[in-house]
């Protein structure tokens, strides 16, 4: 699944056109390194997404094409 789309389905970020702008703003790295909306996200991973000032790191636990409100927690795992 791509970045932008995982970071939506699972409510990281809100809307994919914002998770999209965040990696074009170099915002959003995989494994330490800067990653593109395009990145195929695995098992595994570790994404950090920089808020200003704060930054969130968390393990992709599962990949999931949709997921509901209450599943969405349970595709990361925060760090």
């Amino acid at each position: 699944m791509r970045l932008d789309k995982y970071l939506k389905v699972s409510r990281l970020i809100k809307r994919r056109t914002v998770a999209n702008e965040a990696c074009d703003h170099e915002r959003v790295t995989v494994n330490g390194k800067v990653a593109r909306a395009s990145y195929e996200v695995k098992v595994g991973d570790v994404i950090a997404i920089r808020f200003g000032e704060r930054t969130l790191t968390v393990e992709v636990a599962a990949v999931q094409e949709n997921a509901g409100k209450a599943d969405a927690a349970a595709l990361y795992r925060e760090i």
